[in-house]
Parts: C-alpha cells; structure tokens; sequence
C-alpha cells in the first residue's frame, strides 16, 4: 500500500507556527471536505471540544500524553497525518491488519501498518464511526501485543 511523503518540521524551516498549519491543511481535506469512509461507512468527526482553534480530533491526531488535558504536540504523529485517510479507506489491504476489539460497552476498531508501525484508532459508535487517534508504534512488545490481537479479534 502507498502512503504519502511524511510532511516534516525541517520542511518549514523548523517554523512551528507554519508547520502546524500545513498539517492542520492536510487534515481538512482528508476529514472535513472529503471525510474517508471504512468499509463503506463515512466517517464521522469529534470536533469538541476545540483546542486551539482546531477540531478536537485534530487535536488528538496530533498530540500524545496519558493526561487528556496535559497532551504536547508529537511532531511523529504530525509528520504522518497524510497517512490516516489512505489507511482507512484502504483497509482491505493485505499490508494492514484491522480488527474490531471491545473497549468498554463499545468497540474499536484498529487498522494497523506493521511494517511501517503505525495504528489508526476508529470508535465504532453503531451508525457511524469515529476517527478516534493515530501514533507510531514505538515499542517492540507495543507491536508484538497488536499483531496478538489482530489474529484474536480479526474481522
């Protein structure tokens, strides 16, 4: 499967400001003007509550940390927002592995890149989904635990 170039800080002349907002374009496009659909269902958008002017999925895409409130921005997942689209509306390709695993009284649906270590996080909420988060993959046992649950919760 093809994804695109990573769009990177360097690129800007490591001018944060204009970084943030060719990333916060690329996100537009993909989710406001033209959403992606998974499996034929379109997706949705969780745009409250804002951050800094943004959509919370945005925000969420773009930022880590355990501390909903407290999340920095994680130029890793920045550089790769090209990539969230082509993967859900291309999860039928035999270089993703997807799968449908409770979370709560909901489910998630994950679409993972293995050779690329990269997870796409979908909130099944009946009828409709939403896009939920995307990171890097970073640690060994992080990608062993995902390929396990893969093969547990195929769909």
């Amino acid at each position: 499967m093809h994804l695109p170039e990573i769009i990177c800080l360097n690129d800007f002349g490591g001018h944060y400001a204009s970084y943030i907002e060719a990333v916060y374009e690329i996100f537009t496009n993909d989710f406001i003007l033209d959403k992606p659909s998974f499996r034929g269902t379109r997706l949705g958008l969780k745009k409250h509550p804002i951050v800094d002017g943004k959509e919370y999925t945005f925000y969420h895409f773009t930022h880590s940390g355990e501390i909903e409130d407290d999340r920095i921005p994680d130029l890793e997942r920045c550089e790769r927002i090209g990539w969230i689209k082509p993967m859900i509306n291309n999860s039928d390709s035999k270089d993703l592995l997807v799968w449908r695993k409770p979370h709560g009284s909901k489910h998630r649906i994950l679409i993972y890149h293995p050779s690329e270590r990269f997870l796409v996080v979908l909130d099944d909420r009946g009828d409709y989904i939403l896009p939920w988060t995307a990171y890097c993959v970073k640690y060994n046992n992080r990608h062993r635990k995902l390929i396990a649950e893969s093969e547990k919760y195929s769909i």
